[in-house]
């Protein structure tokens, strides 16, 4: 019984994101025609990066560490970051590449599969966005953690659950790629 208690303590350490947050067993490949998902395709600078910490996860970590000890407590300890952690950022617009978008965005990253950056370089990025309504690209691994959009008011990074999110230095092979795959027509405007 003792074994079983100590896997599944040291199981909830894992999953409960001792150090990054992290909800996948490793990194899926990138598919650059999940792009056909993005309600929204710019070109634009980062500012105002800025991780929205949950509040309640880190009460209730706080509760659970009152009443633990041993190694459990060790790990809740060394705890910072919760998948329930998101980044929200604005995208000062270049150009559009899909979808219509304003000089100036606000959006949501919910990178539940790996955790955010603490901080973003300004870019420019080529970036993939779609509506919290919006379906996302399919699973690409065998789990994954999905959560609700954060912000349903606000566009949210394009992301398939377990592979890299659509953020691309804007002069980058991937970026360039995104440019053909949309321009060939292949993909309809949403």
């Amino acid at each position: 019984m003792r074994g079983v208690l100590t896997v599944a303590l040291l199981s909830f350490g894992v999953l409960a994101g001792a150090g990054p947050a992290r909800a996948c067993p490793w990194l899926e490949r990138l598919e650059l025609n999940d792009v056909s998902h993005a309600d929204v395709v710019v070109v634009g600078r980062v500012g105002n990066y800025t991780m929205v910490l949950d509040p309640e996860a880190r009460r209730r970590r706080q509760e659970l560490l009152a009443r633990t000890s041993g190694k459990f407590r060790e790990i809740l300890e060394t705890q910072s970051t919760f998948l329930s952690d998101y980044a929200r950022f604005d995208i000062v617009v270049e150009e559009v590449l899909r979808g219509t978008a304003s000089d100036r965005l606000t959006v949501t990253w919910d990178n539940s599969t790996f955790g955010e950056p603490r901080n973003m370089p300004p870019g420019p990025f080529l970036i993939a966005l779609r509506n919290a309504d919006s379906p996302q690209p399919p699973m690409r691994g065998p789990t994954a953690t999905i959560l609700p959009t954060p912000e349903p008011a606000y566009l949210t990074v394009l992301q398939a659950p377990c592979a890299p999110e659509f953020i691309f230095e804007s002069t980058s092979d991937q970026a360039e790629s995104i440019r053909e795959i949309l321009k060939s027509g292949a993909i309809q405007a949403p």
